[in-house]
């Protein structure tokens, strides 16, 4: 969590289901995964706002180094490829009521 021995780890099991997909199937982030190993505060509130619906995530965007791309690509798997590893809840899926 940090250079001390006393910082706690944020862990935060929260699935976000991004639909702006066009025909794709939908985007499911699992905060978990990541905040097992970052802080909060190296997505938020910069390159994501905190609020649901504000941030213009686009495949165009990724591949411009943004949102996603900032990490994605660079230390973490290669997007372009693995379409799959994001885009993985099909669009006629029943989600849970948030």
């Amino acid at each position: 969590a940090g250079l001390s021995a006393s910082a706690k780890m944020n862990v935060l099991d929260l699935d976000v289901v991004m639909k702006n997909t066009k025909g794709m199937p939908y985007v499911r982030f699992p905060h978990q995964s990541h905040t097992l190993w970052l802080d909060c505060s190296n997505c938020h509130p910069a390159p994501f706002l905190s609020k649901a619906g504000t941030n213009p995530v686009t495949m165009s965007e990724i591949f411009r180094d943004k949102y996603c791309g900032m990490c994605h690509d660079r230390v973490a798997f290669i997007t372009f490829f693995s379409c799959n590893r994001c885009h993985s809840v099909p669009q006629d899926a029943s989600l849970p009521a948030r």
